[in-house]
């Protein structure tokens, strides 16, 4: 079964169809993934909130990002897997940042990393890419950086933002990633930056014009009882549905209604009568 490879995620740059990709966070996830065949999974430091329910992507580290990381590349046949760098990570140093991307692929099997961040960020994702680790680009809204941009709000919508925006992205291709997350900026400006880039532009919040999107797991499954952000459109609503589930379940078992024969085990001689 071929695996999906950096030059394949770049072909898609600029066809009529644009592509679908998604976070996942275990085994299961990235397995569901893989089976209707989207590209590219990204395990995302998003897994703060929704897997280790953190308020924030802040606080996740790397051995917590890197245990999740491991198990969806277990779970993946074919899409390439793209590790977040978390906060802190890469920032510090360029040392920093080619020692913890590398672990991301020795020790958790990732393909590729993802970083958040422009023109602050080029002598990393340089140094990354020298070392022989393909690097996604995300410009925009950047959550490990809310508490400069006073919470998550949508940027690029003054003259000065969107041309800070739009310069990060150019600054991005030109160091050598492979493609670009454009989060949370208007959909004209995502079109102008997909229009302009020779690399894979791949949108959350970013309206229609991107060569692709990704969506959170849990947000487009409707997995968590009161997030439901602008961005993802909910195609199940699956809390409600596991809690009316597991609501069944723990009744069937209080009332002895399960298990029954059917779901028990019964020896076909009479080795209890000789038990004393």
């Amino acid at each position: 079964m071929k695996k999906i490879t950096i030059r394949d995620i770049q072909k898609l740059k600029g066809n009529d169809t644009p592509f679908a990709t998604i976070t996942a966070y275990d085994y299961v996830s990235a397995r569901n993934a893989d089976a209707v065949d989207i590209p590219l999974v990204l395990v995302g430091d998003s897994a703060a909130m929704v897997v280790y329910g953190m308020e924030s992507t802040i606080p996740i580290s790397m051995d917590e990002l890197i245990f999740l990381v491991q198990a969806v590349f277990r779970g993946t046949e074919k899409a390439l897997v793209v590790a977040d760098m978390p906060f802190m990570s890469y920032q510090p140093s360029v040392e920093d940042a080619i020692r913890n991307a590398g672990r991301f692929v020795k020790e958790g099997g990732a393909g590729a990393v993802k970083l958040e961040g422009g023109m602050p960020c080029i002598s990393q994702i340089r140094a990354i890419i020298d070392a022989g680790i393909p690097v996604m680009g995300h410009v925009g809204l950047l959550p490990q950086s809310f508490h400069l941009s006073s919470g998550y709000r949508i940027q690029g919508k003054t003259k000065f933002e969107a041309e800070k925006i739009y310069e990060d992205a150019l600054a991005v291709q030109e160091c050598g990633a492979f493609s670009v997350v454009l989060e949370g900026i208007p959909a004209d400006l995502a079109g102008k930056i997909t229009e302009t880039l020779e690399i894979p532009t791949i949108g959350i919040g970013a309206g229609p014009k991107c060569d692709g999107q990704i969506q959170v797991y849990h947000d487009i499954l409707g997995l968590m009882k009161n997030f439901s952000p602008k961005h993802a459109k909910k195609y199940l609503h699956l809390y409600r549905d596991i809690k009316k589930t597991l609501k069944k379940y723990s009744d069937e078992v209080a009332n002895k209604k399960f298990p029954t024969s059917k779901h028990s085990f019964a020896y076909k001689t009479d080795i209890i009568d000789k038990l004393q």
